[in-house]
C-alpha cells in the first residue's frame, strides 16, 4: 500500500504502522519526497512525499500516521487487500467530484467508514480544478477526500478537467501503479483485471500524439496478459473518463456517431471499441456526463443482449456503465428528450455507483441516489459463465 501526502517544506517521509489502535506504533517504512511546481502564476511548490508498506497481512487492518520529526499526521487505518482470485471485492465508483458541490462524498466518508468498500475507482475530473488558485483547489479537493483516500486505496484515471501544464497536479497528487505517472496502468483486484486509461490523449493532441499510439499498443498488450490469464480473473474491467456513448442533451465526444474514443483519430485511428470488443472487455466504467446511464450489452450501436428475458447472463457485447454525477460545481447534466434503443436506464440525481465483484460468474451493479438518501435506483446483475466466452467474436 502505498501512502502519498503533501507538506510545504522539505521533510524526511516515513510511515509509523502497526496493528493497535492505541498506543505505539511499532513498524517503520521510509519514502522519498519529490518538489512539485505549480505551473500558475505564484509558481507554488509543494513536496509530495510517497512511502510504500510492503509484506503487509492480506484482510488485516492497519493503524498508521505519516510525517516525519517535524510534524506528524493524524492517525488513520486501513485494511490490506486480501490476496489472490477468490474473495468478492466491493467497490464505491464515481467521476466528476468537486471541491464545491461534493453531493455524494459526505455519504461515501460515512460509507467508507463503516467498511462497505475494499478500494475506490474515481473516472476522472477532480476538484474544479485542482491547478485553480495556484493549486489550493488542489490542496482543498485532498484534505476533503482524505477521510476516504486515507482509508482505502483510491484509484484514479485523468479527466479533461485535469489537463492544464500536462496533468501536471494529476501526475503529482496520486500514486497508481506500473510507471506512467497514472496515465494508464492496470491491476488485479480478486475475480477482476481492472485496466485504467486517458480517453483524453484523443483530445489534448498538443501534448503528443505519440501517447495515443503508445497507450494503444499497452493496452492491446495487457489484454492479451489478460486474456492468457482469464482462467484465474474471470472478468475484465475498464475505466476512462470520457465515454463512447451517452444520451445525454449536450454537444460532448460520447453524443456524436463516430465519437473519438470509439473510433479513434480522423474515425478510423487507434479507436477502442474494437480493441475492447475483440479482446472480451466485459464491463466498461465511464463518467464525464454527470448523471448515470447504464446501456444495454453494445457494439457499433447495435445491443448484444444475453437473451429476452436475461439481456445481462452471458451478453455478447460489452456492458457501459456512465457514472458521472458525484457532485461539482457544474450540477448535472440533461439528457435528450427520447433516450436511445440502446439505453437501459438513465439516472438525472447525484450520486454513485456500488460495484460488488462476488465471484468469477456474477457482478452486482447498484446505483445510489444521494438526492434520495441514499436510496438503491438501479439495480443489475452481470452474469457470465466461466467456460465458453471470453470473446464475442
Amino acid at each position: 500500500m502505498t501512502v502519498t501526502w503533501t507538506t510545504w517544506v522539505p521533510t524526511r517521509s516515513e510511515v509509523q504502522f502497526g496493528l493497535q489502535p492505541s498506543g505505539p506504533l511499532p513498524l517503520r517504512a521510509q519514502g522519498t519526497f519529490v518538489p512539485f511546481v505549480d505551473g500558475g502564476i505564484l509558481r507554488r511548490k509543494l513536496y509530495i512525499h510517497r512511502v510504500t508498506l510492503r509484506k503487509l497481512l492480506p484482510g488485516v487492518q492497519y493503524v498508521y500516521r505519516c510525517g516525519s520529526a517535524q510534524g506528524w499526521s493524524r492517525r488513520f487505518r486501513f485494511r490490506a487487500l486480501k490476496n489472490g482470485a477468490h474473495w468478492s471485492p466491493r467497490l464505491a465508483v464515481f467521476g466528476d467530484l468537486g471541491a464545491d458541490n461534493p453531493k455524494a462524498l459526505p455519504r461515501l466518508r460515512r460509507e467508507t467508514q463503516r467498511g462497505m468498500y475494499d478500494a475506490v475507482l474515481h473516472v476522472g475530473d477532480f476538484a474544479y480544478n485542482m491547478d485553480q488558485d495556484n493549486a489550493r483547489v488542489g490542496d482543498r479537493f485532498m484534505q476533503l477526500i482524505e477521510p476516504v483516500a486515507a482509508s482505502l486505496p483510491y484509484m484514479t484515471c485523468p479527466g479533461n478537467h485535469e489537463e492544464r501544464y500536462n496533468f501536471s497536479n494529476y501526475k503529482a497528487r496520486f500514486s497508481m501503479p506500473g510507471d506512467n505517472e497514472g496515465l494508464w496502468y492496470s491491476w488485479d483486484l480478486g475475480p477482476a483485471h481492472i485496466i485504467s486509461f486517458s480517453t483524453e490523449v484523443y483530445f489534448f493532441l498538443h501534448y503528443g500524439r505519440h501517447l495515443v499510439q503508445r497507450q494503444f499498443r499497452w493496452l492491446e498488450s495487457d489484454l492479451q496478459k489478460a486474456n492468457r490469464n482469464r482462467a484465474a480473473r474471470p472478468w475484465i474491467i475498464t475505466m476512462g473518463h470520457r465515454p463512447m456513448y451517452c444520451s445525454n442533451a449536450d454537444l460532448d465526444d460520447c453524443t456524436r456517431h463516430e465519437s473519438r474514443v470509439r473510433k479513434g483519430l480522423r474515425g478510423k485511428l487507434y479507436g477502442l471499441e474494437d480493441l475492447f470488443y475483440k479482446h472480451g472487455v466485459d464491463l466498461q466504467l465511464w463518467a464525464h456526463e454527470h448523471s448515470y446511464e447504464r446501456l444495454w450489452p453494445i457494439y457499433n450501436y447495435q445491443v448484444f443482449n444475453g437473451s429476452q428475458e436475461m439481456p445481462y447472463t452471458n451478453p455478447r457485447g460489452p456492458v457501459h456503465i456512465i457514472t458521472g454525477s458525484a457532485g461539482c460545481e457544474e450540477r448535472l447534466t440533461p439528457f435528450a428528450v427520447f433516450p436511445r434503443p440502446w439505453s437501459a436506464v438513465r439516472v438525472k440525481e447525484y450520486g454513485y455507483t456500488r460495484l460488488h465483484i462476488l465471484n468469477g460468474t456474477h457482478i452486482h451493479v447498484q446505483q445510489v441516489s444521494d438526492d434520495q438518501d441514499g436510496k438503491i435506483v438501479d439495480d443489475v446483475w452481470v452474469v457470465r459463465p466461466l467456460f465458453g466466452r471470453r470473446t464475442y467474436l
